[in-house]
Formats: C-alpha cells, sequence, structure tokens
C-alpha cells in the first residue's frame, strides 16, 4: 500500500482508524486506492427517473441505495449538459445523498435545513415538498447561503426562505416549529479524505473534540425547533466515533423525549456502533458507510423521533394586497405565455409581494421571520418596468413541463441550447414556435430552461448574465 493517496493520511488518523476497524482494516486502506464514484440525483419534482432515463445524453447506472440516484463516469460533463441548467439533476458524491433519502419528507411539512450549502440535501427535501409546505435552507456563510440560493433556484423550489443566520437565534423564531429537520454537521471530513486530499493535510486529532462541541450544541438548537412527533436527521462525513456516535448519545441523555430510529437498509450499510458511544444498544440503529464496503465515501447518519403528537401546522400567508395596476401588468404576461399554474399548483395573487419594484411569491405557510438575516423569502417571479412585468429566470426554472402555452422546445443534442445558455440570440423556425412573436418558453425536450422574446424568427435572449455557461 504506498499509493500517493495513502501517503498523505495522517499516521494518528490510520492509528485510530486500525483500532475502529480491526480485520477491516486492510480492505479499508485498499479502497484509497480505488477510484473515487460520480454521481447525480434525479429532480423528481420535475421529472420522473423512468423520463430522465430516456433523454439524457450520457450513460448513467442506477445507484442501487437511493430511488433516484445515478452514477455516471468521471469523463462525462453532466454540468454542460442543457437537462443540468434545467434543474432536472443535482450532482452529488453517492453516500453524500444517503441522508436525505432516509427521512421521509411529505408534500405540505414544515422542513428545515440547518447547516445547508452548497444545497445537495435542501435540493433533494425541497423536491419531495412538491411545491407545498415550506422549506426553511440556513447557512451561517453569506456567500456559502448566496450558492445555496442558486441551486434551490435552478431547482424550481418556490416555498422557500433561504436564511444566513446562527441557529441559536432560529431557535427564538420556531420553537418545536417543524416536522422534519436536517443537520449535516460540520465536522472533520475524514470520510472525504480520498476525494479532496486538503481535508487530510488539515487534519488533526484535536479537531474532532472541538467539532463535537460545536455538533452538540447544534442539535439542541435542532431538538428544540422539531414538533413533537418530528423527526430529524444527523449527518457528518466522518468516520470520529467523537462527533458520531458520542454526539448522539450524548444528546439523547440531554434531551430524553429524542430516540433513534431504524431507517431503511442497504446491504452495503454498516451499522452504529454502541461501544464508540456509551454503550447503548439504541446506537445500532445509525448507518455508518464505509468506502470499502460501498461505492461511496465515508458516512455517518442517524435518525431521532420527538416523543408526542403534532399540534394543529401554522397558518397560511396573509393575503398580500398587490395593487390593481401591478396584477394587471403579472396577468397580462401569464396571458402572454398561456401560463394555467406555477409550479403545479394554482396561481394565488394573495401570495404576491412587492419590494423595490421585484416581485416574490411567498410560501403559503406564515411564519415568524421577524429579525432574522436572510437571502430569499418565497420566489422571486420578476421585476416590475415601465408599464410592464419583466420575468426572472428563477420562475422560468420553477414552471413545469406543460404549464405554459408559449414554448420552444429544443431537443437535448440541440447545438441552439448551447448558445442559448451563452446569452446569444437564436434563429427559430415558424413550425418551432408556439407564436409568431412575443415571450416564449425556451425549452430543453420540453423542460423549461429560460425566457427569450420572438421577434421577425429571432428570438432575443432573456438568460441573465450571471447565470450564463
Amino acid at each position: 500500500m504506498d499509493s500517493d493517496k495513502l501517503s498523505i493520511l495522517p499516521q494518528a488518523f490510520l492509528d485510530r482508524m486500525q483500532e475502529m476497524l480491526g480485520k477491516d482494516y486492510e480492505p479499508f486502506l485498499a479502497a484509497y486506492d480505488q477510484p473515487r464514484t460520480y454521481g447525480l440525483r434525479v429532480n423528481t419534482a420535475k421529472i420522473s427517473c423512468e423520463e430522465f432515463e430516456k433523454i439524457v445524453p450520457f450513460e448513467v447506472k442506477k445507484i442501487p441505495w437511493i430511488s433516484n440516484g445515478y452514477f455516471y463516469r468521471e469523463e462525462v460533463r453532466p454540468s454542460r449538459c442543457p437537462l443540468y441548467q434545467a434543474g432536472l439533476y443535482y450532482l452529488q458524491e453517492p453516500s453524500a445523498m444517503t441522508p436525505a433519502s432516509r427521512i421521509p419528507v411529505e408534500p405540505g411539512e414544515y422542513v428545515l435545513d440547518m447547516c445547508a450549502a452548497p444545497g445537495g440535501k435542501a435540493t433533494a427535501v425541497g423536491s419531495a415538498l412538491k411545491g407545498e409546505g415550506l422549506l426553511v435552507a440556513n447557512d451561517i456563510s453569506t456567500t456559502r447561503a448566496r450558492a445555496l440560493l442558486r441551486n434551490l433556484e435552478l431547482f424550481g423550489i418556490p416555498n422557500l426562505f433561504v436564511a444566513n443566520e446562527k441557529p441559536e437565534k432560529m431557535v427564538k423564531n420556531f420553537p418545536e416549529f417543524f416536522h422534519k429537520i436536517i443537520l449535516d454537521a460540520p465536522c472533520s471530513g475524514e470520510g472525504m479524505f480520498r476525494k479532496e486530499e486538503a481535508l487530510a493535510k488539515d487534519w488533526t486529532p484535536e479537531k474532532s473534540a472541538e467539532l463535537s462541541q460545536i455538533q452538540k450544541q447544534l442539535c439542541l438548537n435542532a431538538a428544540d425547533m422539531l414538533q413533537p412527533g418530528g423527526q430529524m436527521l444527523y449527518s457528518t462525513c466522518t468516520f470520529a466515533p467523537a462527533e458520531d456516535e458520542q454526539v448522539i448519545s450524548w444528546l439523547l441523555t440531554k434531551r430524553p423525549e429524542l430516540s433513534l430510529v431504524s431507517m431503511e437498509n442497504y446491504e452495503g450499510f454498516s451499522t452504529g456502533n454502541p461501544a464508540w458511544g456509551d454503550g447503548n444498544p439504541q446506537l445500532e440503529k445509525c448507518i455508518r458507510i464505509f468506502p470499502h464496503k460501498m461505492q461511496g465515501e465515508g458516512h455517518f447518519l442517524a435518525l431521532l423521533q420527538k416523543e408526542g403528537q403534532a399540534g394543529p401546522s401554522a397558518g397560511t400567508t396573509k393575503p398580500g394586497r398587490l395593487a390593481a395596476d401591478v396584477r394587471k401588468y403579472i396577468e397580462a404576461f401569464f396571458q402572454e405565455i398561456g401560463l394555467k399554474s406555477l409550479g403545479g399548483q394554482p396561481i394565488d395573487y394573495n401570495r404576491m409581494e412587492v419590494r423595490a419594484d421585484k416581485v416574490y411569491y411567498l410560501p403559503s405557510v406564515s411564519c415568524n421571520f421577524r429579525g432574522l438575516t436572510f437571502i430569499r423569502n418565497g420566489l422571486y417571479l420578476g421585476d416590475l418596468k415601465k408599464n410592464r412585468f419583466e420575468p426572472s429566470q428563477p420562475l422560468a426554472l420553477a414552471l413545469r413541463k406543460g404549464e405554459a402555452d408559449a414554448i420552444i422546445s429544443l431537443s437535448v443534442d440541440d447545438s441552439r441550447l448551447e448558445r442559448y445558455l451563452k446569452g446569444e440570440t437564436l434563429t427559430i423556425a415558424p413550425e418551432e414556435a408556439a407564436h409568431t412573436k412575443g415571450w416564449h418558453l425556451l425549452c430543453v425536450e420540453g423542460y423549461p430552461l429560460g425566457f427569450g422574446k420572438l421577434v421577425n424568427g429571432t428570438l432575443k435572449n432573456k438568460y441573465p448574465a450571471g447565470w450564463r455557461v
């Protein structure tokens, strides 16, 4: 075992892994010589897996433990494909898909992703909500929260609140509020050493003890925001017991109303080890993912449930007051493109709000967002210009296949799509467009990609500069 990847692993880390794994230690080391795997997760709010398999222009293979996950080969560049720009899939390491796949989110629930950037888990649960209920996605870093918002907008998730706040401050606004909470805690990243060598170089034996204190505090915050009967999923991408079983066993003593719940199993999963925590046999309900047993990197996850029954849900958004002329402009635009619904839901003008000439579509749930730093509340629909409404890119991506009549749909291998994504104008044949002129939604295989304005057979590009490829 003299590979480059092994040579960067700290000796103290290797010694501890040998102690933890015993006879499994040699196969674990051998996994560092194996190539890493690449995965994508289909956005089932927009497209079914069967439909995706029909139109995807590169080879994919099902990930057996993720219902909507696929492996792809390293040389493929899926982020360059127009299907990616249409928000039909998210690129994510296969093991990292596991946590969101093991917390059962239902449409209409209130879900919090506490440390959500860059958005792998938030896009998964947002997709599962199908535009109903509320997704609060938070990240303490402003730059990371902006990247998170971009991924949620790409996925077309309308019912969102993207916060940029300390979790302890959020507890005051959301006591026992959420049905489901995901806490993918900041960790030492040992499970990602094969994928990101910089993490191995930065590792120290003391790191786990420091991070463990942060993780415990975050767990308490999450527990206090969880409704009775609600579920929270704790995950890390590290092997360190101090950040895994020990955090969970500590939490169970501090919050006895929580108990561990079994998750859907898979043959390659390993169970949590009670001996690495406080000996509580319940810890076997945790899942560990080791790279020598799975086609993925290292991960740990625990699903906890709070005892009791959830009370009645929070009320709906208080009806807004759109000025008559503003509503007229928005209605005129929706009429022009023949919009029948919005993200699969009937259009509700009471949920629209104007802030500084920008129009937002608020979540249907009324919440106490007062005093919280946030980047986005709801879906950004577009801008009010002089006597008209101009649509946004997030609105295009929030629309489902078949929701608008004024479309121009090109096949996934049409070279004009690449030109559109670069911001160029396109030549459109008369039979390709729904109307002879005006606003159109440019689609790939029927799935919305962005807006354009048709004038004399030329599509003027309305794909925003900040989104161009």
